[in-house]
């Protein structure tokens, strides 16, 4: 049989074979087109004939037929559990489905981290895959149909953590984790079934020191990996990794060497299990004993957003809070410890008279008025001297520097303003700053816009020798100098009113000492070194006679014949920060942190991975008030 005969007919015209006449049949291939009537239109015209010399008929394309054109152009359409989603290229299922309230759990998955998908339980149902995807590797597609509830899916998600519990530990009642554990949530949701394992579990290390702030238990470890990739991509200090095989498979640092970064403590926030714990914050308290509030990191210049985690009036953790401007998820070590002065050595009681002079004992006063009064009294008999100073600390909040300052300036009379505040430390690579100050930019602001000029620490320490200054207010007694040295000059002053947060070697040599509340102990803001201004809200009742120091300047301008009327934070920033220019476009009301908005104090419950545990899985969270 001949090619021509095997070739099936095209509806294209072909050119006649050699010799035959071309009125023959052989010559025209499929039926003889009809004359449609004048100036009808063709569904269907047919396809012009070629010759020997004219051009070949264009050939129909070759693969899958083309996709249809996006539903949104320049996005993403598809449907979740029955829902329409529209969401950016490239992004993963586990988003998405945040997006239309659908719930796809996972372990190993971190929003900041590179994707591992080795937990498995995150597989789900798409209608472009013959077999179960895992939803935090897999992007969405254009008018992709996505399940995640169908009993498929719900029987792995079972199964996986059936196998994550086999050889995990029950030791929930002694695990600083416990009520804050994915791995509990998750076996409540997905699993609540009896172990079907026989036989002994594999026993690992269950204390094994990691470093001088992490301890590894590795036998509730789950190998997600999570620590290990915020090791390598966010502190870019690769010192944990994954060793053995198997059911014997762990984290450890490499031999000889130790979890030493300053970033270490990131590890213990992404674990989404009880393997990792802080060696400061282990066996101190329950999670659910501990209440949340945002805050911000007062560390260093930074000025990381955090949680702040506490149990009665003392604080017991900070932790990052999502900032994609600052910190994105982070916190180095070193400001996650500075929360301890809030808690120790603080000034708690009001006094009069120096505590370290030779005529004995400072007198505590039962009342503020009383100290209030002294106070006044002594600044009167200095007011608008040049022997008079201002020494200001840039670990005070904008409320109380603004308050403080134009008291300064308006009632004491004075133009130029010493900065105080802490040393200058050590920097690294990536979150914390050489400024351990939280508002040194805030302080800058506010001296300039009500027109104070600023001094060193060291030119006060000058005049002081000199005998320049023999009186000095104080808004914060944190010194960047010798402690003892400075405390030494002060000693000789005539007058020295100090509001302060910590007891110390100059407290000793106030005159008369204001205690001053911490700023978890009242709400305000600071602006950290790129000039962003954040708020922090207030977490529980200062102690003993601590009030804010912007009060102290409130009851100080009434006493020296002054008015105020201020009775919240706010009430000082609407008055004063017009007085600044840089802070005209903040709103101090509506750049509120996530909290319930409304004055005083809303505790929320804590949880280890950002979100308040109530609020994790079971809806609204029961809170457990003051």
């Amino acid at each position: 049989m001949s090619d021509n005969d095997t070739k099936k007919p095209t509806g294209d015209a072909q050119p006649p074979p050699k010799g035959a006449p071309t009125d023959t049949p052989a010559a025209k291939i499929g039926p003889e087109p009809s004359n449609p009537p004048a100036g009808a239109k063709l569904d269907n015209p047919p396809a012009a004939a070629s010759g020997p010399t004219g051009t070949p008929p264009p050939k129909p394309p070759s693969g899958p037929p083309p996709k249809p054109a996006p539903k949104n152009p320049g996005f993403i359409t598809a449907t979740i559990d029955g829902k329409e989603v529209v969401v950016k290229p490239g992004t993963n299922m586990i988003e998405a489905a945040k997006a239309v309230g659908s719930d796809i759990p996972y372990y190993c998955y971190h929003p900041r981290l590179s994707i591992a998908a080795n937990c498995r339980i995150c597989l789900i149902e798409a209608s472009n895959a013959p077999k179960m995807v895992p939803a935090c590797q897999t992007p969405m597609a254009e008018g992709q149909v996505v399940k995640t509830t169908t009993p498929k899916v719900k029987e792995q998600q079972r199964a996986v953590m059936e196998f994550l519990l086999l050889n995990h530990p029950v030791d929930c009642s002694i695990c600083d984790q416990a009520g804050e554990c994915k791995l509990q949530d998750y076996y409540m949701k997905y699993d609540y079934r009896p172990s079907r394992l026989e036989g002994t579990k594999a026993l690992k290390n269950k204390r094994k020191v990691l470093g001088p702030r992490v301890v590894i238990d590795q036998e509730r470890c789950i190998m997600c990996t999570r620590c290990v990739r915020v090791m390598n991509e966010v502190a870019k200090e690769p010192q944990l990794g994954v060793f053995g095989r198997g059911s014997h498979e762990r984290i450890d640092v490499f031999p000889g060497s130790e979890l030493s970064s300053n970033y270490s403590l990131n590890t213990v926030d992404v674990c989404p299990v009880g393997a990792l714990l802080s060696r400061d914050f282990r066996f101190k308290a329950r999670a659910w004993f501990l209440s949340a509030t945002p805050s911000v990191c007062t560390g260093c210049s930074r000025g990381c957003t955090t949680y702040v985690d506490w149990m009665s009036q003392d604080s017991y953790r900070y932790r990052p809070r999502e900032n994609e401007a600052i910190n994105k998820s982070w916190m180095c070590d070193e400001g996650r410890l500075t929360y301890k002065y809030l808690n120790l050595g603080r000034v708690l009681q009001a006094q009069v008279g120096r505590r370290a002079n030779r005529a004995g004992e400072a007198v505590p006063v039962t009342t503020r008025k009383e100290a209030v009064q002294a106070a006044a009294k002594a600044l009167r008999s200095v007011q608008g001297s040049k022997q008079l100073a201002v020494l200001a600390s840039p670990l005070a909040s904008n409320e109380d520097l603004l308050a403080g300052l134009n008291f300064a300036k308006s009632t004491l009379g004075v133009s130029t303003v010493y900065v105080g505040g802490r040393a200058s430390g050590p920097a690294d690579h990536f979150l914390m700053t050489a400024d351990k100050n939280p508002n040194r930019k805030g302080l800058e602001l506010i001296a300039k816009g009500l027109g104070l000029k600023l001094e060193t620490f060291d030119a006060l320490t000058t005049a002081l020798k000199a005998g320049t200054v023999k009186a000095l207010y104080a808004i914060g007694t944190e010194v960047p100098g010798n402690v003892d040295a400075f405390a030494e000059a002060a000693g000789q002053l005539d007058v020295f009113v100090a509001q302060a947060f910590t007891e110390s070697a100059i407290t000793a040599q106030a005159t008369v000492l204001l205690p001053a509340s911490v700023p978890v102990e009242d709400e305000g803001s600071f602006v950290q070194q790129d000039g962003i201004i954040q708020r922090f809200r207030k977490a529980y009742p200062p102690k003993g006679d601590v009030v804010p120091g912007w009060e102290w300047v409130r009851e100080l301008t009434r006493e020296l014949g002054g008015e105020s009327t201020w009775k919240r934070a706010v009430d000082v920033w609407r008055e004063l920060a017009g007085k600044v220019a840089e802070f005209a476009e903040f709103n101090w009301e509506k750049a509120s942190p996530a909290d319930r908005e409304k004055p005083g104090i809303n505790p929320l419950p804590a949880g280890a991975d950002g979100r308040p545990a109530g609020y994790r899985e079971f809806g609204t969270p029961r809170v457990r008030g003051i």
